[in-house]
């Protein structure tokens, strides 16, 4: 399974965009699931809602909602990142959570933030 991030996705949406030709490429390549996080789809749909795009192809996206065992993982995630010298944005660790919970990978283009995260059990795709 892919979890895909805000990144990807704005660019995949972008009609104009080539490395969001080459990102959906990729991910219809892999023959994985696909989905997004219940962060990504209102950091999404605040975009389209702010600039007055049309919502309906996001919102056929499976979501991965944000459940108990997952406040426990991303406190804990938020926590070591920090300990280990690579503060994290609060969002960041609770979808870096729900991706590890839910045994997917997380396509994003946000490496700066996400890569440290692999040492805590987090899968990047591709």
């Amino acid at each position: 399974m892919i979890a895909i991030d805000t990144d990807v996705l704005i660019e995949i949406l972008d009609k104009k965009s080539e490395k969001g030709d080459e990102a959906l490429k990729q991910i219809l390549q892999s023959e994985e699931e696909i989905c997004t996080t219940v962060f990504n789809i209102h950091e999404i749909l605040y975009g389209l809602h702010k600039y007055g795009k049309p919502i309906k192809e996001i919102l056929l996206l499976p979501v991965l909602n944000y459940m108990k065992k997952d406040v426990v993982s991303s406190s804990k995630i938020e926590l070591e990142a920090e300990e280990r010298g690579h503060p994290i944005r609060r969002t960041d660790a609770m979808i870096a959570a729900i991706t590890i919970n839910n045994g997917a990978a997380l396509y994003t283009f946000d490496l700066k933030h996400f890569s440290p995260l692999k040492a805590l059990g987090l899968k990047l795709f591709p």
